[in-house]
């Protein structure tokens, strides 16, 4: 064979190996993605760790680690209270706010949702677990909305309260299975709104601390002067935080508290934002009073009729107040007061006197009501006596009892006073 014969067949067997040797690693590159398809499809990628990065996920778990660790008893000995279990993100908060404190059970998570859309600002969150399963549930929780809701975890500070023979236990990531494959905040809060079907008032979450929890969620409110303090399945009329702002700019009365007047709303109604669509649905039965029909008493100094018939105002105008009344038992109204407010009374739980309490001792510490003009609080659905549990006669007659004996301790609390309760 020629020489330059020779020298042509090297050449094309040099190729042919060249062309075998990438199509092998074409093969093997090709079977590698394959088989990383489907170790991905069977074990996803725990929440999270693919929206804010493998940093924000091992800060996350490390801040949950140190809550766990600083748990403390709450004065009864009663409770683990974990405070900033996780806070929201740091912002350029002003002095003169209004942070809304709330609380509720694990089972009625859900409607933080509707929480966080209406209230433009800060929010303060008090979990009760009421037993191991549900507080390591509720850590899940909280751990996928800090992961998949950014416009929570910038403005909801979490704080957890469970029983003292709970302590909880962190969730590693082979215990986030029902969670790691959420795709999105929406699927969060839906998988949290699946949680509170069919559960009934205070039901399942034994001796259900209201008080400590509302003052566990005052506690965790950090450089604002007010606070307003709601159930978590109500929720604040449109521009609320915001009108109370610029009326408390001007100065106010350290001794008022605010009255946010409160009504019921049919489950299947759209949420008014303003008093002109509250009264819309009001003069055709689908918005009533607060409690219309289990304790009018409750809500009667709110003055409902009067508010109603206020001058209607432009809708430019500023949050104002309306008229001021003095307290007469038994009203529980909700209001915007003063972060230093006496604290509500833990011992009272469950159904019964929780908030009239402490209204009580608001006006024996000599504190006068402010009705607010225009602003408005909607409970979601309307109250009736069949939403309670079988228990809710007799812990109200037990929390009568607490109640007259706390009426007579405020005696000696403020002996100056010339108010009774």
């Amino acid at each position: 064979m020629p020489p330059s014969m020779r020298c042509s067949f090297f050449r094309v067997a040099l190729i042919a190996l060249l062309l075998v040797a990438l199509l092998q690693l074409l093969y093997l590159s090709l079977l590698s993605n394959l088989h990383g398809q489907q170790q991905r499809s069977a074990y996803p990628v725990p929440v999270g760790t693919s929206h804010t990065g493998s940093q924000s996920h091992r800060e996350l778990k490390e801040h949950l680690r140190a809550a766990k660790v600083g748990g403390i008893l709450d004065s009864s000995g009663q409770y683990w209270i974990y405070r900033h279990l996780l806070p929201h993100e740091k912002g350029n908060w002003k002095d003169l706010d209004v942070v809304l404190a709330s609380h509720a059970s694990v089972n009625n998570l859900g409607h933080l949702q509707d929480l966080v859309q209406h209230w433009d600002g800060r929010i303060s969150l008090a979990l009760f677990a009421s037993n191991a399963v549900q507080a390591k549930l509720a850590v899940m929780f909280v751990y996928a909305l800090s992961q998949l809701c950014p416009h929570v975890r910038q403005r909801v500070s979490f704080h957890l309260v469970c029983k003292s023979s709970d302590r909880v236990t962190f969730p590693e990531l082979e215990d986030l299975s029902d969670f790691a494959t959420l795709p999105n905040c929406e699927a969060v809060f839906s998988k949290a709104a699946d949680m509170g079907i069919k559960v009934v008032n205070y039901a399942g979450n034994a001796s259900y601390p209201n008080n400590l929890l509302r003052n566990v969620a005052r506690a965790g409110i950090e450089s604002a002067a007010y606070v307003l303090v709601v159930d978590i399945d109500m929720v604040p009329s449109e521009g609320l935080r915001s009108g109370f702002v610029n009326l408390a700019t001007g100065g106010v009365d350290q001794h008022l508290v605010f009255v946010v007047p409160a009504f019921e709303i049919r489950h299947t109604r759209r949420l008014p934002s303003t008093k002109e669509e509250l009264m819309r649905l009001y003069q055709v039965g689908e918005v009533r009073a607060f409690y219309e029909e289990l304790c009018p008493r409750c809500q009667a100094p709110t003055n409902y009729s009067l508010w109603i018939n206020l001058p209607e105002k432009k809708p430019a105008a500023k949050l104002g107040v309306a008229y001021v009344v003095e307290w007469k038992d038994p009203w529980e109204p909700f209001y915007i007061g003063r972060a230093d407010v006496p604290a509500y009374d833990e011992r009272f739980k469950q159904y019964g006197f929780n908030r009239i309490s402490q209204a009580c001792e608001l006006n024996m510490a000599g504190f006068s009501f402010a009705v607010l003009d225009s602003a408005f609080l909607l409970h979601k659905g309307h109250k009736l006596p069949g939403d309670f549990h079988s228990q809710k006669d007799a812990e109200n007659r037990r929390n009568r009892q607490l109640y007259r004996g706390f009426k007579e301790e405020l005696r000696l609390r403020y002996p100056e006073s010339s108010r009774r309760c």
